[in-house]
């Protein structure tokens, strides 16, 4: 056959685009060097994804959807079309570049390869150069890495002139080889990258890998030289390449090997193997070109172009993707070959088909007479010609540059242009009939028909690529009906031979059936019925046509060639058209196809197949009536095959004949909607392949059918946008599975899955996970269905706290910044509300503003003196803000890394207000006021770095040293140690921790030693701990003399951090000279600060050594004796191994060693040891403070015995103290010394059995401690003087006529401050305004000074610590940090650090965590209330127990925290199981985090009000009222009119609980009964019910349904009693029935219910199958004589009678009544075999099992009236 002659669409004469950009830039003419160039697609830069979409490609081939490479120099320009999109330059001239993918990088990487280093460049703008130690010829793309091409002779120089995409041997210059650089080394043995010929690079940060070949079951190292990569793939795992010395060439598979081979032990765990499947020696040369394409029967072929010998061959594949090893098995199967002098890979017939991984590609050939051809694997299709208006045909000599369907040529004239071959077909049915019969006809049937469509000249969409969608459904129609045409005439003659042959091919079994005996048998067994069940089958068995199936050319019988062919095309387009009935919006192309299938069904004599179309769409009409009579096949029909399916549970569907057999087609693509639906229907109702369980599986857990559908509907890439394209009856069954799935899905599924059943929610917090976590692709947006918007807001009135401020905020300054003002968040009003405790919180720890000093009108000279000292104690008070401020704001915020860190100032000054705020500063002359401006403003700096919060990835170094001050000050020390205890400072290098050190700066030396310690907190890092060591004169580096000049400030900080740097590790060389440390005497004059000292000592040796008990101390049975020497139980001095210990010194800190060292092991012995003095002799020898420490580390070693009850903490009490105070208070004598000392030790001992309560309960909440320890301050504080508060307790009288007023105060903040740790982040109203009653008192009313001040400080920011968002635990760490931070020796004054470093007191920092929950509204985005249900587990204390909370709050700890659930009606619920377990809550940006970062998103039910909106469900009395506005819950079609309530507005009702603008506009539309609404009241009456359904029940799109189902009855009344045929198709009463099959399915129990049973109320399907009958029983006398005509002669009623034969295909398909050929071959049998006077209605059911029993009644009529 002659092939047809078609014209190239010239888009342009091409010119590369980078020479336009080099001209714009001014470039073009100063560089002489050549260029390179490579035109590729957009879908090589895509980012890879499992799946993509099959018209994406189509995208690409938009005017600028081609990329373009351009390569001179050592520059490289990517463009887009016209617009340059990035510039890379390389440090020297570029060789060659190519796109590939490598591991772990989701987009391409740009690799370009330069003389001695490979460039690669991601969209990220990362830049990897990775030098090279060997010569490298080329670099060529695989499916995941980069193939090196190293060279064997190094003489040859460098060309940097090779296309870019294309292999390119290198050269080195003379210099660099005189230079010896990167010179090919002899083989080494240990490295095998050194020695083999190809590398594989695999990711940017890994060395190149050495590749092996696989030659007969042995591996070896690939190290032929001669074997030159000339391609490779970057799609499937193959290369190509010749042997120059062997002339051969070779196709390689490539696999990438797991550790599990077995091969020589110097092969890495991982490589790469090579192994040949093919080799030929075809050329003396190297194939010039090579590139995949596919068959016609989509085979992939591996394609090579040999320019010398002017030939193309091409090697089909067979791929074997179904390993489960990963490896994509590759086999050759034959080869073919055509002559050719240039090709190129262009994608023109099948645009949307897929050949396995690879596009469909077709081959532009070259002839050898210089002709164009259009090839699809072997067959050609048609030549191709330039337009040459007014001149001669230039001559193509070449083609190049292919990019899906451009191609550049190249003439004679060495003009080149580009050139489009044809647009993909504009009319998506055109595509997917082509698609169809692609996939469903015989190879050679279908290249047949390529030939035919292409060899057609006159085929317009074929010639023009600006073809209209109708000129290309023509064109293919045209081409359908001339086949059609060739079996006209023919298949009238060929019936005739069949006759006239007839007798001949009679068998033996024809004649006995012909005979008379027969004939005689059957009238005597008349009433036997067994004759026609057995042949049943034949009435509704398919005859297929047995035609051999020979090609045309053979010449035997071409008829039998093209009824064969028109068969196969009808098979296969019918399935198209069962695919496109089940999408709605394919309407009009499913009727277009019914027309072609008419007319070709007609043209085979299928008479039941034209019978079905017809039905479908009345209103066709047959040109030709069928010339023959025959029993022919019976149509698929996917409508019936889901209606069985429904009412038989699926059984034997499998095997049903209803489904077209092209459709089961796992690979199809064009019927995959079909496909998908078919599968979920058969997972739906019981049935699962071994496919299915492995995708399942893969997704998630599924445990009833219902889940599993929803697993392979998400396998399946199936959305509910989806289903609102599928027709409303077969979407029902589907919408069932996910109501039925969305109250409680596994937690296991993934995103797309929650998404699918409408849990957002649990979407967002799977997306949010960093398990899922959110990238490029993961939006949710994408994932949800369009109308689907958001609903309304939760609207939170601003609370008047943010507006209202006391009289020192409205009097002082404007808008200060103070380092709290970022705090409140919509989080904190929600949480809080409309009370001022927060802003309470923020005005006492403010230090921005100056304070309020109240004074009268008129000062005098005395009042001058009276305002300093005011101001010195308040500005006292100032000073101790900070550190309440740190606690108040820890990590509540973010900081740009490119802007500085600012620090609050620290106001230290007064306002008069009484003198128009006057302000008044300190004298310095009167006070001090340095003393005030240095450590404050440490601890100010501390402050302002514990607010940023910790990154989920490390700080920028560069940011940490650019806020770096030129001279050291005490705020950056802060900073430094803030940012320490966050874990920022394991940025610093060695270099910027020297140029710390060397300023000379004790606290910022101190400061950066604590923070490094604190950021590698039990790491043990040598590097760290070499620079504490040179800072501490007994360790392992530093000096062992005490003539060391080092500050003892420094010192203690150094001892605290290797405490913490070694924390919980026994360290034991650690451990030892901590213990010394303890003893030894400060090298510092400044002997006050020795107790200090001994006190960090020991803490850090309880830090190295905590909880470990006696297995720390296994080492040296003296250790624990040496630390009970240290404290002390004789005398001032004690005599240890020769040396003069002062106890008074030593105690405190060998007494908080102990503490910690048996944390929680309940080692009673050392616990009694620590004895409290049990006579008055031994209470002379302990001072009341000791005890109080031997209090507290008693009961943290007896962790369990400690309860909340007054009896325990009186029990801790000796009893001779407790008789002794009695007694004293009955007397009420004072005075005495012993009397003194036995208050002392009594109120001591109740501190410190406090302090220990509040460790132990610290950040729980506790009722019964908090009332405990409240009563316990509000007694101290009676005691002192009247407050107010009585306490409940009946406890001693008269403390202040025997305690000094100092040691209660301290007694008093002590408990408050151990409070604040219990509610630590609660907010405690109580406890708030405890600490604001302490904080504002004067020294008039007591004793108070810095170290109380801070105390209270900590005690407000511990009771909002972090905002309230985060708490104290209660692990061993958090106790050991808990109890550094609360030493009971608070500091004198803001330089006090004699008895505990001041800079200790901010480690509470390590304790707490961010236990803080808030419950977001998905769909809003904001953060409401919920009620949540939370489980802890069983104790020793208590049973497994649940308590409710109302979100935000904060959560128990995780050792005990069992499960949280959201109850409450107004939410979806959800469900998080947790597993308790002993470990510090999740960190920021932790994978394992469940709450991702305390954020639980919920969805609110549509219906529901927001807690916030209606906070007691008063706004659910609204439903009532819509309630009423319907009239009566259940929906049916009724014809009642609204009356009184017509006048309600709906819409307003609506829009108080969703803000979705379609419901808003449904309500108003079509349920507003206002004047100007001219819609009928039924309809209105029927809308508001339905809107109330889907309100109430959170089912909104079910709204579509019902208004279809509605629309479609009432269209059905309309047309049967108007006449005028407003719906002229069938295609709704299929979906109809399906409804209904659905609506008895639930009925019958082959469905499951759902909660409230089924989605749509059964009594509105019931009253749908009423009506439709009614209908039909109205049009009963004018269908009822079309019926017999129909039956009887098989005609349909005339097309002036539309409106009559419409009816009569809803009466034919509602009733299952089948074709007349059927009916009338069913009558026959029983007229030769039933007796008279008897009904046939029971043998008609079973010959015709189809069709309705209405149906088989009038079926028995018709038998009647025919008198058969």
């Amino acid at each position: 056959m002659s092939v047809g002659v078609r014209q190239l669409t010239v888009l342009r004469e091409f010119r590369p685009f980078g020479l336009t950009a080099e001209e714009a830039d001014g470039d073009a003419a100063v560089v002489p060097e050549k260029y390179q160039y490579c035109l590729f697609g957009s879908e090589v830069t895509r980012e890879s994804s499992p799946e993509s979409g099959l018209d994406e490609s189509a995208a690409g081939l938009s005017e600028f959807g081609e990329h373009e490479l351009f390569v001179r120099g050592n520059r490289i320009i990517w463009s887009m079309g016209t617009r340059v999109y990035k510039r890379y330059t390389a440090e020297s001239a570029v060789i060659m570049v190519c796109w590939c993918r490598m591991e772990s990088i989701p987009e391409p990487v740009l690799c370009a390869l330069q003389t001695d280093n490979v460039t690669l460049y991601t969209s990220q703008g990362d830049v990897f150069c990775m030098p090279l130690p060997y010569y490298i010829t080329s670099i060529s793309p695989l499916t995941s890495g980069l193939l090196l091409q190293k060279a064997a002779d190094v003489s040859r120089p460098i060309s940097s002139s090779s296309p870019p995409l294309h292999r390119k041997e290198p050269s080195r210059s003379s210099r660099d080889k005189d230079h010896g650089l990167n010179v090919f080394k002899p083989p080494v043995r240990d490295d095998p990258a050194l020695v083999s010929s190809h590398l594989v690079l695999s990711h940017p940060l890994k060395e190149p890998q050495a590749t092996y070949f696989e030659e007969r079951g042995k591996l070896s190292l690939m190290k032929d030289f001669e074997e030159k990569t000339i391609w490779t793939s970057d799609q499937i795992p193959l290369m190509a390449s010749y042997n120059k010395s062997k002339f051969q060439h070779s196709i390689w598979n490539i696999d990438i090997a797991g550790p599990d081979l077995s091969v020589q032990s110097e092969i890495s765990s991982h490589h790469f193997t090579f192994q040949r499947i093919w080799q030929g020696k075809c050329s003396q040369s190297p194939s010039t070109k090579v590139f995949l394409s596919a068959d016609i029967d989509a085979t992939p072929v591996l394609c090579l172009l040999f320019s010398d010998q002017k030939l193309l061959l091409g090697i089909r594949l067979q791929i074997d993707y179904s390993n489960d090893d990963g490896f994509t098995d590759i086999k050759p199967q034959s080869s073919w070959s055509f002559p050719a002098i240039d090709a190129s890979p262009v994608i023109v017939t099948r645009p949307s088909d897929r050949a396995g991984l690879l596009p469909f590609t077709d081959i532009v050939v070259l002839g050898p007479e210089n002709n164009l051809f259009l090839y699809s694997g072997k067959q050609c299709l048609c030549r191709y010609t330039l337009p040459t208006p007014g001149l001669g045909e230039p001559k193509i000599t070449a083609v190049k540059d292919s990019v899906e369907g451009r191609i550049n040529v190249i003439c004679n004239n060495n003009k080149v242009y580009r050139c489009i071959l044809r647009k993909y077909p504009c009319s998506s049915l055109v595509k997917d009939c082509i698609t169809a019969m692609s996939e469903g006809l015989n190879s050679s049937f279908y290249a047949h028909f390529l030939s035919l469509l292409w060899g057609d000249e006159k085929s317009s969409y074929l010639s023009h690529s600006d073809s209209h969608p109708d000129q290309e459904w023509e064109s293919f129609i045209i081409e359908i009906s001339k086949i059609c045409n060739k079996i006209g005439n023919s298949v009238l003659k060929r019936e005739n031979n069949l006759t006239v042959n007839k007798n001949e091919n009679k068998t033996a079994w024809d004649f006995l059936l012909d005979s008379g005996f027969h004939a005689r048998y059957q009238k005597q067994f008349c009433g036997s019925f067994l004759s026609i069940l057995s042949d049943n089958n034949s009435v509704l068995s398919e005859s297929k046509y047995n035609y051999a199936y020979e090609t045309k050319e053979s010449g035997k019988d071409e008829v039998n060639y093209y009824i064969g062919l028109i068969k196969e095309t009808l098979d296969s387009l019918h399935a198209l058209y069962e695919s496109l009935k089940l999408n709605i919006l394919r309407k009009q192309d499913v009727e277009l196809l019914a027309s072609l299938l008419l007319n070709i069904s007609s043209s085979l004599n299928e008479t039941n197949y034209t019978d079905y179309y017809i039905r479908d769409f009345p209103c066709l009409s047959l040109h030709s009536q069928p010339s023959r009579q025959n029993y022919d096949s019976t149509p698929p029909c996917l409508f019936l095959w889901l209606e069985t399916c429904l009412r038989t549970r699926g059984k034997m569907v499998k095997n049903s004949s209803d489904i077209p057999p092209l459709i089961s087609k796992a690979k199809s693509s064009v019927l995959g909607w079909a496909r998908k639906v078919v599968l979920f229907y058969t997972l739906l109702l019981g049935a699962e392949s071994e496919e299915v369980k492995e995708m399942r599986g893969s997704l998630g857990t599924g445990r009833n059918r219902e889940e599993i559908t929803i697993l392979a509907m998400v396998g399946e890439r199936f959305g509910r946008q989806h289903l609102d394209l599928l027709p409303v009856g077969v979407s029902l069954p589907l919408r069932h599975v996910l109501d039925k799935c969305r109250e409680s899905p596994p937690p296991d599924w993934p995103v797309s899955a929650y998404m699918l059943i409408g849990r957002e929610d649990l979407a967002t917090t799977k997306l949010r996970n960093p398990h899922g976590s959110q990238s490029g692709g993961g939006d949710l947006a994408s994932l949800s269905v369009p109308y689907m918007l958001h609903l309304q807001p939760v609207t939170m009135p601003d609370s008047a706290g943010l507006e209202a401020s006391s009289s020192e905020d409205l009097e002082g300054n404007g808008n200060v910044e103070d380092g709290m003002e970022h705090v409140f968040g919509c989080s904190m009003k929600l949480r809080y509300g409309r009370d001022l405790r927060l802003n309470e919180a923020r005005r006492l720890l403010c230090c921005s503003k100056p304070v309020v000093i109240p004074m009268s009108v008129n000062p005098s000279a005395t009042d001058q003196e009276v305002q300093q000292h005011k101001l010195w104690n308040l500005a006292q008070r100032t000073a101790a803000l900070p550190f309440g401020r740190g606690a108040f704001t820890l990590s509540t915020t973010y900081t740009l890394l490119t802007e500085a860190l600012v620090i609050p100032k620290l106001v230290l000054a007064g306002r008069l207000p009484a003198q128009q705020n006057a302000t008044v500063n300190l004298d310095p002359n009167i006070r001090n006021v340095t003393e005030l401006t240095s450590w404050p403003n440490f601890h100010n700096g501390v402050a302002a770095g514990l607010r940023l919060a910790p990154f989920q990835g490390k700080m920028a170094r560069t940011w940490i040293l650019y806020n770096k001050p030129e001279e050291p000050s005490y705020a950056h020390a802060g900073l430094l140690l803030a940012l320490g205890f966050h874990g920022h400072l394991q940025v610093l290098c060695k270099t910027d921790v020297f140029g710390y050190l060397t300023q000379e700066h004790d606290v910022t030396s101190a400061s950066l030693l604590l923070g490094l310690a604190a950021s590698n907190r039990g790491s043990m890092d040598v590097e760290v701990s070499k620079t504490l060591n040179c800072h501490v004169p007994g360790g392992p580096g530093g000096p062992n003399c005490l003539e060391f000049e080092l500050p003892t400030l420094v010192q203690s900080s150094a001892l605290m951090a290797i405490g913490l740097l070694y924390e919980g590790s026994a360290h034991p060389l650690n451990m030892k000279m901590l213990l010394g440390e303890i003893g030894r005497k400060s090298g510092s004059d400044n002997v006050l600060e020795w107790e200090g000292y001994a006190v960090a000592a020991g803490s850090a040796l309880g830090l190295v050594a905590l909880g470990r008990g006696g297995d720390a101390l296994g080492f040296a049975d003296s250790f624990v004796d040496r630390l009970f020497d240290y404290i002390g139980t004789k005398g001032f001095y004690t005599l240890s191994d020769g040396k003069q210990v002062n106890f008074y010194v030593t105690a405190p800190g060998a007494t908080i060693a102990l503490a910690l060292i048996f944390l929680k092991t309940e080692a009673e012995e050392i616990a009694n040891r620590l004895q409290i003095p049990q006579t008055r002799f031994d209470l002379q020898y302990v001072r009341p403070d000791f005890i109080m420490l031997r209090i507290i580390a008693r009961n943290l070693i007896m962790w369990t015995r400690m309860r909340p009850t007054r009896d325990w903490i009186e029990s801790q009490v000796p009893e001779f103290i407790r008789i002794e105070i009695g007694r004293t208070g009955e007397d009420s004598v004072t005075g005495d010394n012993h009397s003194e000392a036995l208050f002392q030790a009594y109120v001591n001992i109740i501190t410190g059995t406090c302090i220990s309560l509040g460790l132990k309960y610290a950040g729980t909440r506790n009722g019964d401690v908090q009332e405990l320890l409240y009563n316990y301050a509000t007694y101290f504080l009676n005691e002192m003087k009247h407050v107010g508060a009585p306490s409940s307790l009946e406890l001693p009288k008269g403390l202040l006529q025997n305690v000094d007023r100092a040691t209660l105060e301290l007694s008093v903040h002590l408990i408050v401050l151990s409070l604040s740790v219990v509610m630590a982040g609660s907010g405690n109203l109580q406890t708030l305004r405890l600490l604001r009653y302490l904080r504002s008192r004067s020294s008039a009313e007591g004793h108070i000074n810095y170290g109380l001040q801070m105390a209270v400080s900590l005690g407000i920011g511990f009771l909002f610590l972090g905002g309230g968002m985060q708490t104290f635990s209660t692990r061993k760490s958090s106790i050991a940090a808990l109890l550094i931070t609360l030493y009971p020796r608070l500091p004198a004054g803001p330089n006090d650090n004699r008895c505990h470093l001041q800079a200790f007191r901010h480690l509470y920092v390590m304790a707490a965590e961010p236990r803080w929950i808030q419950t977001v509204d998905v769909d809003t985005g904001l953060p409401v209330y919920c009620p949540i249900e939370i489980t802890v587990k069983e104790t020793d204390f208590y049973g497994e127990t649940t308590f409710c909370e109302v979100t935000p709050c904060l959560l128990p700890e995780r050792s005990v925290l069992k499960s949280i659930r959201v109850c409450g009606p107004r939410y979806w619920p959800q469900f998080i199981e947790l597993e308790p377990e002993d470990e510090a809550w999740w960190r920021a940006g932790d994978k394992r985090d469940p709450f991702n970062g305390g954020m639980l998103y919920i969805k609110r039910k549509v219906g529901s009000c927001s807690y916030s909106d209606d906070p007691v469900g008063c706004q659910s009395l609204l439903s009532r009222a819509m309630h009423k506005v319907s009239g009566a819950s259940s929906i049916t079609v009724g014809t009642r009119n609204l009356g009184e309530n017509s006048s309600f507005k709906i819409d307003q009702l609506v829009s108080t609980f969703s803000a979705d603008p379609s419901l808003i506009a449904f309500a108003k539309l079509c349920c507003d009964s206002s004047p100007d609404q001219s819609s009928d009241a039924n309809f209105q009456e029927f809308c508001s019910q339905v809107l109330y359904e889907c309100v109430s029940k959170d089912r909104p799109a079910l709204l579509q349904v019902y208004l279809c189902l509605y629309t479609m009855i009432e269209a059905i009344g309309s047309q049967v009693r108007n006449g005028f045929p407003f719906i002229q198709d069938s295609i709704f009463i299929s979906s109809l029935k399906v409804a209904l099959a659905y609506s008895d399915a639930l009925i019958s129990g082959r469905i499951n219910h759902t909660n409230g049973g089924g989605i749509i109320q059964p009594t509105f399907i019931e009253s749908l199958r009423k009506r439709v009958e009614e209908y039909l029983s109205l049009s009963q006398v004018t269908t009822k004589d079309n019926f017999i005509n129909y039956l009887n002669k098989q005609e349909w009623p005339s097309e002036i009678k539309k409106s009559d034969k419409i009816l009569l295909s809803w009466y034919l398909l509602w009733y299952n009544i089948p074709s007349p050929r059927v009916v009338g071959y069913a009558l026959e049998k029983i007229r030769n075999n039933s007796l008279k006077g008897f009904s046939m209605v029971p043998v008609l059911k079973l010959l015709l099992p189809g069709a309705n029993f209405e149906g088989i009644v009038e079926i028995e009529k018709f038998r009647v009236s025919l008198g058969r």
